[in-house]
């Protein structure tokens, strides 16, 4: 279990990690979500102990987290948004020289590599380089170094920024195994259709700080199970309604074009944290 308490985290006079208190729980799939700016990737710095938090704390199973707390640190790993590789290494180079920084025996290792990358779908491209991978296979190979020390809690700061359709759904795939074998997953994300997709509860974050904790189909049920989309000058607009009979009404007393559809994560996010911006 992850316990944030009171967690802050200052730049000079700028706030960019402000009282955050959040429990994740152990096996969870947790989605951080906000705009640019809002402190997510501060957040996932201090959890992976790159960044000290000004004031607060973070408990992993109870113990705090620190620098100095290996035992604990171990528990942790992080796949963060840049590609953080030599491109002359080939995959097997990269998974020997993250086992090394840990001591891990060189047997251990490459029992360890030939498994995740069997599980990854990486295994007919381990002697390529760097530099040769797709972006999808880079993001892979990412989550395969991460997962060689058998971490209890993976962070994914932005995991498939830049990839694909496909190679983005091939990720989703890849987590969902994971998180189903129990590995705890914090991810953030901007594509709010893969935080639906895959997460079991989410926070809304902006300005350094949590606005709303909750699942999925609570949040939208929150705002309407339903909405109609209308087209005008000024762009699209949409309204929300609990009941689909409700939206049907609304809807036929409209002219010009607009639709009924099922509300989204992303709808969410944009009455909650959009407009606001606006």
């Amino acid at each position: 279990m992850i316990a944030l308490s009171g967690l802050t985290k200052r730049f000079g006079s700028f706030t960019a990690v402000d009282g955050i208190d959040l429990t994740i729980g152990s096996g969870e799939f947790f989605g951080l979500l906000g705009p640019n700016g809002a402190g997510k990737t501060t957040t996932i710095g201090m959890l992976s102990t790159l960044l000290l938090p000004t004031a607060g704390e973070i408990r992993i199973d109870g113990e705090p987290l620190t620098r100095q707390r290996k035992e604990i640190k171990r528990k942790v790993s992080v796949v963060t948004q840049e590609y953080s590789m030599r491109q002359d290494m080939n995959m097997d180079e990269i998974m020997e020289y993250q086992g090394r920084l840990y001591y891990m025996p060189v047997r251990d290792i490459r029992a360890r590599t030939e498994e995740l990358f069997e599980f990854a779908g990486l295994s007919a491209h381990r002697g390529k380089t760097v530099r040769k991978l797709s972006g999808g296979m880079k993001r892979k190979l990412m989550v395969c170094r991460a997962l060689l020390t058998n971490p209890e809690l993976l962070l994914l700061d932005e995991p498939t920024a830049g990839m694909d359709a496909i190679s983005r759904r091939q990720m989703w795939n890849l987590l969902r195994r994971l998180n189903r074998q129990g590995l705890t997953i914090l991810l953030t994300t901007h594509y709010m259709e893969e935080a639906q997709s895959l997460c079991g509860r989410v926070a809304l974050m902006d300005g350094g700080r949590l606005t709303e904790v909750d699942t999925p189909a609570a949040l939208i049920e929150g705002l309407g199970a339903f909405a109609v989309d209308e087209l005008s000058e000024d762009g699209v607009q949409s309204r929300y309604f609990q009941r689909r009979e409700d939206a049907i009404d609304w809807l036929s007393g409209l002219d010009g074009r607009c639709a009924l559809r099922d509300t989204t994560l992303e709808d969410v996010f944009v009455e909650r944290v959009g407009k606001k911006l606006s």
